[in-house]
């Protein structure tokens, strides 16, 4: 919904740390004016004094599976399915059809994104086995993606010589999925056929995510390239990051491997399975504490849909990946309720974080001048998810039937509306998010 200029009024917001109540007026895309008080001179007026305003959760972790496996997801789906999750900015995955690995490819897809999204975007570029002069080249990209092992899609790279080239050389920043690939055959070779879906939790074991870090580690140091380890999910590799000391290093964890543990393999079999997978509760409290203590730095959903149909087959052929991009912010609300973390630690790990570690201009804060990507919450509003009032292709969830309180509202993006309660608003899109090119 397009205005020339919105006023929301007597929300309430932290500034300086603290709870303040007042108004926030948005002209041009940014946000002109905090005050406590404002004129009442705007073209649209949102009454938010029962409401809780943060700057839009940034996601540098998506898979919206466009081009080429739009039947999952596509970046008009994935897109929507973020901005009524308040999510307001995102990055995406390169294991598309074609991959995202050559500059050719990257335009193409910000070009469908151009056209789709509703709200703002960038993407990581693939590392392949011979594309490091592309990944050189390449402008204005998230960062360099690395599939230390294997995960949806081909585009492994776990040779030592080509890992250490890309560590020596890369002028950017590199994600890396870290599970050693080694150890993964070896497990398979050990247990599988087997038709257990806790199976998966023996083949991507604990050891071959702690090895894959291990190894990340000390090539981060050696080179002092720019780290960031994607969903981390042992007590032993926060510890080693801990031990580390990198401040060149950072790591993400999701939602559900903070809060879902490997019961969930009981109850709903291969559509709990995820690379790396969700492990046990004693696990799942140490993310948590790493995540308190900021061992673990931002969070991200890991969205990576798949259709009913495809998880539904049986384990060994169901595919890895829960769709989450709408429902994180939600799950953690609801935590907050609980009295688990406090809503400054969300607006740290969803919205402060992944703008500083990805060197994010102009956003991830509020701030006079700073754009206007804001999502506005009803802390108390509470509802059971259902999976049929979902906005993503997959339909399903792993918290379906959970009551849930605190949702967003409105979710602004640039100025503008594009959700409100239901209702998307998208003659206007998202706009290719700006990487400082200061260094990392």
């Amino acid at each position: 919904m397009s205005h020339e200029s919105i006023l929301i009024q007597q929300a309430n917001f932290f500034q300086n740390q603290h709870m303040v109540q007042g108004d926030i007026l948005i002209k041009d895309h940014k946000i002109l004016k905090i005050a406590p008080s404002l004129a009442k001179h705007a073209e649209h007026i949102i009454p938010a004094q029962h409401f809780f305003l943060m700057p839009g959760v940034i996601d540098p972790h998506v898979h919206f599976r466009d081009p080429g496996l739009c039947h999952k997801e596509d970046l008009e789906s994935g897109s929507k399915a973020a901005a009524a999750g308040g999510v307001t900015s995102f990055f995406d995955m390169p294991n598309t059809l074609p991959n995202t690995d050559t500059c050719e490819h990257m335009a193409e897809k910000k070009a469908i994104a151009a056209q789709k999204s509703l709200i703002n975007y960038n993407f990581f570029m693939a590392a392949t086995h011979d594309n490091l002069s592309e990944l050189i080249r390449a402008e204005n990209i998230a960062g360099i993606k690395i599939y230390v092992g294997s995960s949806t899609g081909n585009l492994l790279v776990n040779q030592p010589e080509i890992l250490e080239n890309i560590f020596a050389q890369s002028n950017k920043l590199i994600a890396v999925h870290s599970e050693d690939e080694t150890t993964i055959i070896a497990n398979q070779n050990k247990y599988l056929p087997n038709d257990d879906p806790k199976t998966h939790l023996k083949i991507r074991s604990k050891e071959a995510a702690i090895t894959c870090t291990n190894m990340l580690l000390k090539l981060a140091k050696t080179h002092q390239s720019r780290l960031h380890i994607c969903h981390l999910t042992t007590a032993e590799e926060a510890q080693l990051i801990q031990k580390a000391q990198l401040s060149n290093v950072s790591c993400e964890a999701t939602v559900q491997h903070l809060h879902l543990d490997d019961s969930l393999y009981d109850q709903i079999g291969p559509f709990a399975q995820l690379n790396p997978p969700i492990r046990d509760k004693a696990n799942a409290q140490a993310l948590q504490n790493a995540l308190k203590t900021g061992i673990i730095n931002c969070l991200a959903s890991d969205h990576s849909p798949h259709t009913k149909k495809e998880k539904s087959q049986r384990f060994g052929k169901a595919p890895s990946g829960i769709p989450s991009v709408e429902t994180q912010l939600p799950v953690m609300l609801n935590q907050v309720q609980k009295k688990n973390y406090t809503l400054q630690q969300l607006q740290q790990w969803f919205c402060h974080a992944p703008a500083q570690l990805f060197n994010i201009h102009n956003k991830g804060f509020l701030k006079e001048g700073y754009d206007a990507d804001l999502t506005l919450i009803d802390l108390k509003k509470s509802k059971i998810l259902q999976e049929n009032h979902l906005y993503c292709k997959a339909k399903w969830s792993p918290y379906s039937g959970q009551k849930l309180t605190g949702w967003p509202l409105i979710t602004l993006v640039n100025g503008h509306i594009v959700f409100q309660e239901g209702d998307f608003f998208d003659e206007i899109k998202g706009k290719e998010i700006y990487i400082s090119q200061k260094s990392h």
